[in-house]
C-alpha cells in the first residue's frame, strides 16, 4: 500500500504577543539604522515562509542595501553632494519603507493562513488537508438550533420516557434449535451407518 508516508504534525502558530515584539524590533533595527539592516526583516520572512520569492526578494534587498552603502561611502565629506550620494539615500529610504511595508504584509498573512489551517480542522489524518467534496453543502441536512421559548411561558413538563415493554425469555427458542440440531445429527448418524453397512 502506497500514500503519503509520514507527515509532519501541524504546529500552532506561535502567540500573537511574540510575533508583534518580533515584528517591532526588526522594524524598529531597519529604522534607527536609516535603512541599513532592512534586509533582517527579508531574512526573517523568507526564513518563516521558505518561498522562493522571499529569498530572491532577500537577496535584492541585501544587494541594493550594499550598493546603497557603496554609493554614500564614497562621498567625499560628512555631507551628501553627489548624485552617487543621492541615488544611495534615495536606496537606502526607499527601500527601508517598501521593506517594511511587504515584510508586515506578507508576514501577517502567512501567520493568519497557518493559524486558519491550525483551527479549521480540515487537516486529514496523514496531516495533509483533506479533499474538497463539492457535495458537502447539499448532502449534510442542517441541524435546526433550539429556539428556547419566550420568558413569559411557563415551561411545559416532560415526561419521562416510556420503557418498552420487557420481552419474553429467550430460551424456549434456543432449547428448539438445541433439538432440531440434536435430530439432523441423529438422522446423519444413521445415513452414515446405513453406507457403512452397504
Amino acid at each position: 500500500m502506497q500514500g503519503h508516508g509520514y507527515a509532519q504534525p501541524v504546529k500552532q502558530p506561535p502567540h500573537n504577543a511574540w510575533l508583534v515584539l518580533v515584528r517591532v524590533l526588526l522594524v524598529a533595527f531597519g529604522v534607527l539604522s536609516a535603512g541599513f539592516l532592512a534586509w533582517a526583516m527579508l531574512l526573517r520572512l523568507a526564513a518563516v515562509t521558505r518561498r522562493s520569492l522571499d529569498w530572491g526578494l532577500f537577496v535584492a534587498g541585501l544587494a541594493a542595501d550594499i550598493l546603497a552603502v557603496a554609493l554614500v561611502g564614497s562621498e567625499p565629506g560628512d555631507e551628501v553632494h553627489t548624485p552617487g550620494g543621492y541615488v544611495g539615500m534615495t536606496l537606502l529610504l526607499g527601500g527601508l519603507v517598501v521593506i517594511t511595508v511587504y515584510y508586515l504584509v506578507a508576514e501577517i498573512r502567512h501567520y493568519q493562513r497557518l493559524r486558519q489551517t491550525y483551527v479549521s480542522g480540515t487537516v486529514s489524518g496523514y496531516g495533509y488537508p483533506g479533499p474538497a467534496s463539492p457535495f458537502l453543502a447539499t448532502s449534510v441536512p442542517q441541524t435546526p438550533v433550539p429556539v428556547p421559548p419566550p420568558a413569559h411561558h411557563t415551561p411545559v413538563p416532560q415526561h419521562p420516557p416510556v420503557a418498552p415493554p420487557p420481552q419474553r425469555p429467550a430460551p424456549a427458542r434456543i432449547d428448539q434449535v438445541r433439538a432440531e440440531l440434536d435430530e439432523l445429527s441423529d438422522y446423519l448418524r444413521k445415513q452414515d451407518g446405513h453406507e457403512g453397512g452397504r
